[in-house]
C-alpha cells in the first residue's frame, strides 16, 4: 500500500509541472523573425555546404577551365597572334568570362534537382522573405565562380599572362564578371522552375550559352568577321563583360562597355528576376 502511494504521490505532479511550462512558453516573447539577409545568407551557406560534401561539383570550376585556356592558347595562338603567349594576353580574359557564365547554368540544375527531391515544399511553408531562397542559390554559386576566376588566372600567369592592370585591374574585371555572371543566373533559375527535369535544363542552357559566348569577341576581334556578324558580335551582353574585362585586366578604364555590361545586368535582373518569383510563387 505504500508502495502504491508513494508512486501515486510522485506522479500527481507532473501535469502541474507541464501546465507551468506551458504557461511560461507562452508567456515568453516569440523570437524575431530572421530579415532577409539572414535567410538569404544561411541559404547561401547551404548551398556551400553541399559543395563540402560533394566536391565532384567543383570540376567544371577547375578541370574545365584549365583544359580550355591550355587547348586554344595552344592550338591557335601561334596562327591568330603570331605567339601562343601574345595570344593569351587577349584570350584569357574571354575565357575567363566564358568559363563563369557557362558554368551559371548549374544554378537552375540546382533549382530543379530540389523541386524533384520536394525540398521546395518545406522551403515554401518556412516563415522567411520567399526571395531569399533564390537568392541564397546565386550567393552559393557566386563562390563557385570565384574558384574559377582564381584558377584560371593561376594557370594563365603561369603560361605567361602578365596583365597590366596589375591586382587592381585584375580583382575589378573579376567583380565585374561576378556582378553579371549573378544577373545572368536569374535566367537559370526561371528555367530550373519552369522545365521539369534538370536535363532539360541543361539543353536549354546549351543552347542559349553557345551562341552567346562563341559568337563574341572572346577568341578573335569582332573586325576580322562579316559585317552582318559584327552586327550580332557587337551587342552581344557576352563581348561587352568580355571586353570590358579585358580593359580592366590591360590597365585602361573602359567606361562604355563598363555601363553596357552593369546595364545588361540590371535589365536581366528587373526582367527575369520577378518572373522567377511568379514561378516561384506559383509552383
Amino acid at each position: 500500500m505504500s508502495a502504491t502511494t508513494t508512486t501515486a504521490e510522485t506522479a500527481e505532479p507532473a501535469p502541474v509541472h507541464a501546465e507551468s511550462l506551458a504557461r511560461l512558453l507562452v508567456a515568453g516573447e516569440r523570437p524575431p523573425r530572421p530579415n532577409a539577409l539572414r535567410t538569404s545568407l544561411t541559404f547561401g551557406w547551404r548551398a556551400m555546404l553541399k559543395i563540402k560534401h560533394v566536391p565532384e561539383q567543383l570540376f567544371d570550376v577547375t578541370a574545365f577551365p584549365i583544359m580550355m585556356v591550355l587547348m586554344y592558347t595552344y592550338l591557335f595562338g601561334g596562327a591568330l597572334a603570331g605567339s601562343p603567349t601574345q595570344y593569351l594576353q587577349y584570350l584569357l580574359p574571354g575565357i575567363l568570362v566564358m568559363s563563369v557564365v557557362m558554368i551559371t547554368m548549374y544554378t537552375g540544375v540546382s533549382v530543379n534537382t530540389d523541386i524533384e527531391k520536394g525540398v521546395f515544399d518545406r522551403f515554401r511553408s518556412l516563415p522567411i522573405w520567399r526571395p531569399s531562397t533564390m537568392v541564397g542559390y546565386l550567393l552559393g554559386d557566386a563562390l563557385r565562380y570565384t574558384i574559377a576566376s582564381i584558377v584560371m588566372l593561376a594557370v594563365g600567369l603561369l603560361m605567361g599572362f602578365r596583365p597590366d592592370g596589375g591586382f587592381m585591374g585584375v580583382a575589378a574585371g573579376v567583380l565585374l564578371l561576378l556582378i553579371f555572371s549573378f544577373a545572368f543566373s536569374w535566367v537559370w533559375t526561371m528555367f530550373g522552375l519552369l522545365l521539369r527535369t534538370e536535363k532539360s535544363v541543361m539543353g536549354v542552357s546549351m543552347m542559349v550559352l553557345f551562341p552567346l559566348t562563341f559568337l563574341s569577341d572572346i577568341f578573335v576581334r569582332p573586325e576580322t568577321m562579316p559585317g552582318w556578324l559584327q552586327a550580332f558580335v557587337n551587342n552581344n551582353p557576352v563581348t561587352h563583360v568580355a571586353a570590358a574585362v579585358r580593359g580592366l585586366m590591360q590597365g585602361s578604364w573602359p567606361s562604355m562597355e563598363i555601363a553596357w555590361s552593369l546595364g545588361w545586368a540590371a535589365l536581366l535582373i528587373a526582367v527575369f528576376g520577378p518572373v522567377t518569383m511568379r514561378l516561384y510563387n506559383r509552383k
